[in-house]
């Protein structure tokens, strides 16, 4: 199931969805030459397409890689444009996703709403330390308003639980996040809300970042709270932060396309 949710590239999946180690792999073979100098965008209401020395960008699997909105578009151009002297796909989130999108989500719309679903059902902020008190401040203070604004805005309550051990949602509290999910059928918006809930390992913040409840940049650091306690107390990890960033990236892609492509 999660096969068609991976990054797809060159017309293979990449073997580990994680980008640090997706990283080294590609380092492990010779980036293509940038063969283009001219990157333009051309369309026109909900076709817009990105366009290098006058040739239409196609996705990995050859369909052509069509956009709804100009700013969409503008998003892949200007990761196509940034490029130096070889094209490397670990800079080019927005456009990975859209490959994907095109290519995978759009292949199977339900199992892709599942996988968000799945996610929902164990929730990161449902999950709270017991101790130290200072971790439980930060806890409640970075999830406990995106849990109000989840709730009101789908009339449903969340049950929480300390620790690891899993907690149960009512199943009317899921099948609302589902009915509030399923409008949301599109492609790329939900492979963007699919990758800012792997990456936050939460779908509450990804749909509060999608409703303009929290900014990008809050959420981020709300799913990583524990990260940071951790840091605070031991310190940093040089290949752990590197890590991070790339998935930060990822993020901000994800919800760099979501915005082009809702806007309109």
């Amino acid at each position: 199931m999660r096969d068609i949710l991976n990054d797809l590239d060159d017309g293979r999946q990449f073997s580990d969805p994680d980008p640090m180690r997706r990283a080294q792999s590609q380092m492990q073979r010779p980036l293509p030459k940038r063969f283009y100098k001219r990157v333009e965008v051309g369309g026109a209401d909900e076709a817009w397409t990105v366009l290098l020395d006058g040739r239409t960008v196609r996705t990995p699997a050859g369909a052509e890689l069509a956009l709804p909105s100009e700013a969409a578009a503008r998003l892949v151009a200007d990761e196509f444009g940034a490029q130096g002297e070889h094209i490397d796909p670990m800079t080019m989130p927005v456009t990975r996703l859209v490959n994907t999108a095109i290519d995978g989500v759009a292949v199977d719309i339900q199992v892709v709403m599942e996988d968000i679903l799945r996610y929902a059902s164990t929730d990161l902020l449902y999950y709270r330390a017991d101790a130290p008190d200072r971790l439980i401040e930060l806890q409640a203070e970075a999830w406990d308003p995106v849990l109000d604004w989840a709730e009101a805005e789908l009339s449903v309550r969340f049950i929480l639980a300390e620790g690891v051990m899993h907690v149960e949602q009512p199943r009317q509290t899921i099948a609302a996040v589902g009915a509030h999910l399923r409008p949301r059928n599109d492609p790329l918006r939900l492979a963007a809300l699919h990758v800012m809930t792997t990456l936050t390992g939460s779908a509450i913040l990804a749909l509060a970042v999608e409703a303009g409840s929290i900014e990008a940049e809050a959420a981020w650091e709300a799913a990583h709270v524990d990260e940071d306690w951790n840091i605070s107390q031991w310190g940093e990890d040089e290949e752990a932060a590197a890590r991070r960033a790339a998935r930060r990236r990822d993020m901000m892609g994800a919800v760099a396309l979501l915005r082009a492509v809702t806007a309109r």
